[in-house]
């Protein structure tokens, strides 16, 4: 009985672990919009989620200094 008490809380224990991890390896949504501003010198004008399954991505539209509207998808997980 204490083995198996010993199995489920050290099975809890690695799933709440993995499921920190999984977590801090994606990148909000502010994070995103972030990145895409640095990297394109550019002004947010709409950002948004989207989900496809299980995959994550941002949608991110800026206004870039030579005035053309982009579209760039960001994915949630980090690389």
């Amino acid at each position: 009985m204490m083995h198996m008490k010993f199995f489920l809380a050290t099975t809890c224990l690695s799933l709440v672990l993995l499921c920190a991890t999984v977590h801090a390896a994606e990148l909000t949504l502010q994070q995103a919009v972030a990145k895409v501003e640095h990297e394109t010198h550019g002004k947010v004008l709409s950002a948004e989620t989207k989900h496809n399954g299980r995959q994550t991505v941002y949608r991110i539209k800026v206004l870039t200094h030579d005035g053309q509207v982009r579209v760039i998808e960001v994915p949630a997980e980090k690389n």
